[in-house]
């Protein structure tokens, strides 16, 4: 993200102005470029249980590992690994081909389990400790200024809070949903005046305002296709106007447009206790989620690839309460017709514990983020040479796969 806009957000929010500043701190973007191809990226806060989700039943120490969490049927694979039932909604991606999975992978963090780092260093894609300062931006921005002709406009940001992953040097703009803030021309004109000797805050706020207005307006325009209609028929017939249904309508809306890159977050992830109860509806929200991207892309869907990253797995082994703590290796889900899906990437280490990482977790194989290296040299045509010393300095990715068809 930019200086200027980081430099704005801080002065609306010390300024209180609320209702304007709220479009400028978000945790969703969006980024025009010079290809036609789309990437969208989910933040799934919270260490999804990703032996949960695609349950490696044909491992013999999964079931005693897990004597509730392992029980009742999983939906089939591949032989070896079940998909949880609340994904259900997304299994026949699966047999198309546009569903897979990358298991036992991780960021370089390690050890100390905690969210606010894990999360901070799965966004900055690097494996330095990211409050040091070593590197302050993230790995999506840094691709982003990697690419020729991006200008100062096409980017967006969606929801209420940062993503250090678009932090950096390129620009990105940002809104808010169900944000609505309407001036009549004597308080615009108030407010011109009270800056008036200002310009740069001035500008801040004027800037604000008009991004509020023009998304309020290209929302008011009713465009009647086919996509926008089976939309509004999900939206009402899941979870209304939930928060995550109204950022992937957007950002359809916007990758149907000049928009190519989408990223944002969903919740819910941290499963201590009665997971069995709590992790089905983060499931409901992910496969919503995705269904809505896919029905509002329409044909667009076969040029786009969706990576849901998580910042760490979860404890092989269920916790008193019924849930798992936090732990090291998990789970990278990818959907869209321009990866290649319909299989279980990654190195399964096994269950067995003198496998387990520190004897408790799922040790991991693979760099979760040389996938998304793997994604986007597929999906951008960037170099090997851009996405492992640029995008993620340091990275190694020649053991990853290619997932673009």
């Amino acid at each position: 993200m930019s200086k200027l806009l980081m430099t704005r957000r801080r002065f609306l929010a010390s300024t209180g102005c609320s209702v304007a500043a709220a479009p400028l701190m978000t945790p969703m973007a969006f980024a025009q470029a010079p290809w036609d191809t789309r990437l969208i990226v989910l933040i799934l806060r919270g260490a999804m249980d990703g032996l949960d989700v695609v349950r490696p039943v044909g491992d013999p120490h999964f079931a005693a590992a897990r004597p509730t969490l392992a029980a009742g049927d999983g939906l089939p694979l591949d032989g070896f690994f079940t998909l949880h039932p609340a994904l259900a909604p997304l299994h026949p991606l699966w047999a198309k081909g546009e569903l897979g999975f990358a298991h036992a992978t991780s960021t370089p963090y390690r050890d100390k389990r905690s969210h606010f780092d894990g999360q901070d260093l799965l966004e900055a894609g690097t494996g330095f400790d990211v409050k040091t300062g070593a590197l302050r931006d993230g790995w999506l921005n840094r691709m982003l200024q990697a690419v020729p002709d991006i200008e100062a406009d096409t980017a967006y940001a969606i929801g209420r809070e940062d993503l250090l992953m678009l932090a950096g040097g390129a620009p990105v703009a940002n809104w808010s949903p169900g944000t609505r803030l309407e001036l009549s021309p004597q308080a615009r004109r108030l407010i011109e005046m009270v800056y008036e000797e200002h310009p740069i805050y001035q500008a801040a706020v004027l800037e604000a305002l008009d991004l509020t207005e023009q998304i309020a307006a290209s929302e008011a325009v009713a465009t009647g296709s086919d996509e926008d209609e089976d939309m509004a028929a999900m939206m009402e017939a899941s979870s209304g106007n939930a928060a995550h249904l109204q950022m992937a309508e957007f950002a359809a809306q916007r990758l149907r447009g000049d928009t190519r890159i989408a990223a944002f977050s969903l919740s819910g992830w941290d499963t201590h206790g009665n997971q069995a109860s709590g992790l089905p509806k983060a499931l409901k929200q992910l496969a919503e989620t995705i269904e809505l991207l896919r029905v509002g892309l329409g044909p667009l869907w076969g040029k786009t690839g969706i990576l849901a990253m998580t910042e760490f797995g979860r404890t092989v082994r269920e916790n008193g309460s019924r849930g798992t703590d936090h732990g090291t290796g998990g789970l990278m889900l990818m959907a869209g017709g321009a990866l290649r899906g319909g299989k279980v990437y990654g190195r399964w280490p096994g269950l067995e514990e003198a496998a387990l990482y520190d004897r408790r977790d799922l040790m991991p194989t693979e760099d979760v983020r040389a996938y998304a290296a793997r994604a986007m040299e597929g999906l951008f045509g960037l170099s090997g040479t851009v996405l492992s010393e640029s995008v993620f300095p340091g990275l190694d990715m020649s053991q990853a796969p290619r997932l673009v068809l």
